[in-house]
């Protein structure tokens, strides 16, 4: 059997710097601990090698979506707490209950589903309340509080661990919505029996201590990316992608570049086609708009991306220095993630949940 084809594309993700990322929000979490929410395979990057780097580094308690994500991370953490975001559903509830998961319960409906889990394994099992304080997302609404608070049998033989609810405008610290939610959230937990809370996401970190309760909630900020709005990310990069040059050709003035011949040279240009596009996570709308580089050297996409080809404009690079089977920075310590977010119209966490299967992955602890 021959060796497996090398991959054009390399994605290098330094655990090292993760956990760096998520020592600085413990710290800054200041009393308060820092879990990690590592949904979505670790926001991309692969959720085995995230949560033991983070375990190693301290953390010891981790926020999923989905039930089959969270048994992932339990086979890789025994000991770890390991919370469920979505809560639990019939076809999920009995799996959870085998590996010790911890439904965050969204309403009265999943109260009562995990209290059956509970009397079917006669004993009380740990599950989070999420209250909603103004998202109209997922939680128990004002009512459902007011309902689980004043009846005992709601909640029966839970064991709470947690009550939680999520910041909708944290990454502007200006927005009145912030302390309106935190309010709220003082109001509807005062109505349930005394647990620990968890208020503040990445953003909501740096709103200061009265976010901060017991247990912090980082996620996009441990990856290196920013969670403001309009401020870069004071943490360390996490995750680098390149990807080879195929061909370098020289165009006319005149001539047009890429489906929906959308750029049109104005001038003799010299052009480097790269193996990467939409299918490996490069957005289509980063076509005329993002930036690679290339040593060090930003350079612009020309033309729309397309599935597996990006075109940029090397022009202004010496001639003799950049040639086929070159590698070309997408994205690095030239291009951050939060660079190309702004390029192509999204935000971080989708770029990083986004980058798709093809390139060749390295770990590093640097």
């Amino acid at each position: 059997m021959t060796d497996p084809l090398p991959f054009p594309g390399h994605l290098t993700i330094d655990l090292g710097a993760l956990a760096r990322n998520w020592q600085a929000a413990n710290e800054a979490s200041g009393a308060a601990t820092a879990s990690a929410v590592v949904k979505a395979d670790g926001y991309g990057l692969g959720v085995v090698p995230v949560v033991e780097a983070l375990y190693l580094a301290g953390c010891r308690t981790f926020f999923v979506a989905l039930a089959s994500e969270g048994l992932a991370v339990r086979k890789a953490l025994p000991d770890a707490d390991i919370y469920i975001l979505n809560g639990t559903m019939k076809d999920t509830a009995s799996a959870m209950v085998e590996a010790d998961l911890v439904p965050v319960l969204n309403d009265l409906t999943q109260i009562s589903l995990w209290k059956g889990c509970c009397d079917a394994a006669g004993r009380s099992l740990p599950a989070a309340l999420m209250l909603d304080t103004g998202m109209s997302r997922l939680g128990l609404d004002a009512d459902q509080v007011s309902t689980a608070g004043s009846n005992p049998e709601v909640l029966g033989n839970l064991s709470l661990k947690l009550v939680m609810s999520h910041l909708a405008c944290a990454d502007d610290a200006a927005s009145d919505m912030n302390a309106q939610q935190r309010a709220s959230f003082d109001t509807l937990r005062a109505k349930l029996p005394d647990a620990p809370a968890s208020l503040a996401n990445s953003a909501g970190i740096f709103l200061g201590p009265d976010y901060h309760y017991d247990l912090t909630r980082p996620g996009i900020c441990l990856y290196g990316a920013s969670p403001f709005a309009a401020a870069p990310a004071p943490f360390d990069p996490v995750i680098g992608a390149t990807a080879e040059i195929i061909q370098v050709r020289d165009v006319k003035s005149g001539d047009t570049i890429g489906y929906g011949a959308t750029y049109r040279a104005s001038r003799a240009m010299r052009i480097a086609t790269i193996a990467a596009g939409y299918a490996d996570g490069i957005f289509r709308t980063a076509g005329n708009s993002a930036m690679a580089a290339i040593n060090g050297t930003l350079v612009p996409y020309v033309g729309r991306v397309s599935m597996d080809l990006i075109a940029l404009d090397i022009t202004a690079l010496d001639s003799a220095s950049v040639k086929a089977g070159d590698v070309v920075e997408l994205l690095g310590s030239t291009v951050s993630v939060d660079d190309l977010a702004q390029a192509t119209g999204t935000i971080g966490y989708e770029v990083l949940t986004s980058l798709g299967s093809r390139y060749e992955r390295r770990y590093i602890t640097g």
